[in-house]
């Protein structure tokens, strides 16, 4: 039997899931840090106004969104590839609007909503103020599956890069999260071990999932309410992750 002091912090440590021995903390940006909806919402709104388009756009954005995730999914899941994942998600959106369009505009929609989003840099409430407090402690890095251009833009246009030391994109490392070799590439290039390490992310299957399958820690950004197994970790804010770590 334990000693009852010994028992009771170790008690504590589970009932308060307070984090030991961590180092090195390792952040998703898109959906986590970087405000993606509506730094994306806006970007459309750019580049819906210098093509011209007619259609609703609030209509627009209701179908786009869910066809955006189910792509990104697929992405993940090496079913696309970057440019099938560019096109489909405006082909699809349109089709379903009833909308026809060339396949010259979807590729200069594409084209241009790379090019304008970077340009919104909205982040979630509490961010930096959260990342102030935890980089006088530990050492803050990224791990995203965005691409490359886009993310370093976005990293260094929303006041973000101060913060990290090391930037891990999957198209750097050839695959995408959950698959192991990202989360292992990261933490070597970091100088860190899984044991000092923790992922902070919003999605289960690629940023919790991808960490446990390595025995890594993690805390899931869960603002979307999803419905998540009982032992993963979850804040409804970002600011509240200061009172893990």
């Amino acid at each position: 039997m334990l000693p009852l002091k010994i028992f009771l912090v170790k008690n504590y440590l589970e009932e308060s899931h307070w984090m030991i021995n961590i180092k090195h903390v390792f952040f998703d940006l898109d959906h986590t840090l970087w405000d993606f909806d509506r730094n994306s919402k806006l970007a459309f709104r750019k580049v819906f106004e210098i093509n011209d388009l007619t259609m609703p756009f609030e209509d627009f954005i209701e179908i786009y969104v869910p066809i955006n995730k189910q792509y990104w999914k697929w992405y993940r899941e090496d079913r696309v590839t970057k440019s099938q994942l560019r096109y489909g998600r405006l082909l699809k959106t349109f089709k379903k609007l009833g909308k026809p369009v060339t396949d010259g505009l979807i590729h200069k929609l594409s084209d241009d909503y790379i090019t304008y989003l970077p340009e919104n840099n909205h982040l979630f409430d509490g961010v930096l103020e959260l990342l102030s407090y935890l980089s006088e402690k530990y050492s803050l890095h990224i791990i995203t599956n965005g691409f490359e251009e886009v993310q370093q833009s976005k990293i260094q246009l929303s006041g973000l890069s101060s913060f990290f030391n090391t930037i891990t994109t999957s198209e750097n490392v050839g695959v995408k999260k959950p698959h192991p070799k990202i989360f292992q590439h990261a933490i070597k290039l970091a100088n860190a071990s899984i044991e000092n390490s923790i992922m902070i992310g919003d999605t289960y299957e690629a940023d919790i999932v991808g960490a446990q399958n390595i025995k890594m820690q993690s805390i899931c950004f869960n603002y979307h309410k999803a419905i998540l197994p009982k032992e993963v970790i979850t804040v409804n804010r970002i600011s509240d992750i200061a009172s893990h770590l």
